[in-house]
């Protein structure tokens, strides 16, 4: 073994600050991974080396980049990185095939041969390990106690730097989500009803607010050449970018098909098949459709998974709950949805059409807000105009959840005979 002389060490010194000096300088990933992975070859004299994320959830590790080798993973209890990571102490491996820790496979797998290993923790700047440097076969024979110390604080300046720059990663990109999420946002906004509709006879409104950057709700109103209006109110499972595309996806086929004039079944059975086709076994769309014809006061209607729905009959005083007439779209192509209902409105009667944000809307002691408080408030305001309404009913929702973030969004219309 070869002794390292005052010269050489300051030598080694001056080049560890030289490294510390570019890693402070860099801020992506991959240019830490590759500055850490060069340099370590270079001061420890060795012909390859490999930097390994630890993700502690799933307990594996992740070679990002390795010079001379393609990217390898694997579970974390495997090899001498395996026995870094359990141990959490700096692995010095003289012989590799000598040793019953080495995993023989990535030889296998390359071609190349381990003759010795020096594998170290890196920990960020709070201790936690983040990952492992592995440099492997010094030129000139094993490993030594001085490697290891040069290793060490050079690993030392790698976990820090690692820390740091995924941080950065991780801030960029939640940057470009909130962009992507605003955009997406922006775009869900401008696909609602800009306006409400103009029907003879009738006082006609909606609203929709997301619980998060983007939901998973809509409302639509369509007027028809025939002089009918289609209503539509409809929830995508779940919440985020990818169910606000579904609901999209869902509007635009309904508009599509809903513009032709055809009855309620035939759309929902078209518009069913074609979403069945495109969405996955964890999504499905619920979706009330009506169609209110202005000239018999008849509002024509099926549901698709979505409900309850309530009608109010006005000479009455009475509430009727309707609940889905089928299966939500998505669930099983060819599903029919021929059960249509219809519903004569008399002046003074309406329809609350809605999305479970409302009536399943939590205080902080887990209660919800309910279809009885939701009729108590409808009815107190029967004689207002619908948007008022609607308003006042998310009003309440507000002030029962305290103003709590709640986890659905909320879409009402309200239909009434003037």
């Amino acid at each position: 073994m070869i002794e390292r002389d005052d010269k050489s060490k300051l030598q080694d010194l001056l080049k560890v600050l030289e490294i510390t000096r570019s890693l402070a300088a860099v801020m992506d990933l991959d240019s830490v991974f590759w500055l850490v992975i060069e340099r370590s070859m270079e001061l420890l004299d060795a012909e390859r080396a490999s930097l390994f994320l630890y993700d502690s959830v799933h307990n594996e590790l992740v070679s990002r980049v390795a010079v001379g080798a393609s990217e390898i993973r694997m579970p974390a209890e495997r090899g001498i990185v395996g026995e870094t990571i359990r141990s959490g102490q700096t692995v010095n491996v003289p012989d590799a095939y000598a040793d019953a820790r080495f995993n023989r496979d990535v030889d296998r797998r390359t071609g190349f041969r381990t003759r010795n290993i020096l594998s170290v923790p890196l920990r960020d700047y709070e201790g936690s390990l983040v990952g492992v440097l592995q440099v492997l076969n010094k030129r000139s024979g094993p490993f030594n106690a001085y490697d290891i110390t040069l290793a060490e604080t050079l690993g030392a300046q790698a976990g820090v730097a690692l820390q740091r720059a995924r941080l950065i990663e991780h801030y960029v990109e939640k940057q470009r989500m909130e962009r992507a999420m605003k955009i997406a946002r922006e775009i869900q906004q401008n696909l609602l009803p800009k306006e409400n509709p103009e029907i003879p006879g009738f006082d006609v409104a909606g609203f929709s607010r997301a619980a998060d950057e983007t939901g998973g709700d809509t409302y639509d109103f369509l007027a028809l050449d025939d002089g009918r209006c289609m209503l539509v109110v409809a929830d995508a499972s779940g919440h985020g970018i990818g169910p606000a595309l579904v609901i999209a996806e869902t509007r635009a086929m309904l508009r599509a098909v809903g513009v032709g004039g055809c009855n309620v079944a035939h759309i929902l059975n078209l518009v069913n098949n074609l979403l069945a086709r495109d969405l996955g076994e964890a999504r499905f769309v619920t979706c009330f459709l009506g169609m209110l014809d202005p000239r018999n006061g008849h509002l024509e209607y099926a549901s698709a998974g979505h409900g309850p729905l309530l009608f109010y009959r006005r000479s009455e005083d009475r509430f009727t709950e309707v609940g889905a007439t089928g299966l939500p779209f998505g669930v099983f192509e060819d599903a029919v949805f021929d059960n249509v209902s219809s519903f004569a409105f008399t002046p003074g009667d309406f329809a609350a059409l809605t999305t479970d944000g409302i009536f399943e809307a939590s205080n902080a002691v887990g209660e919800l807000f309910g279809l009885e408080r939701m009729k108590l408030v409808l009815r107190r305001d029967r004689d207002l105009p619908s948007e008022q309404m609607i308003a006042n009913l998310h009003q309440a929702v507000i002030e029962f959840t305290g103003g709590a973030p709640q986890a659905d969004d909320v879409t009402a219309v309200v239909v009434r005979r003037k």
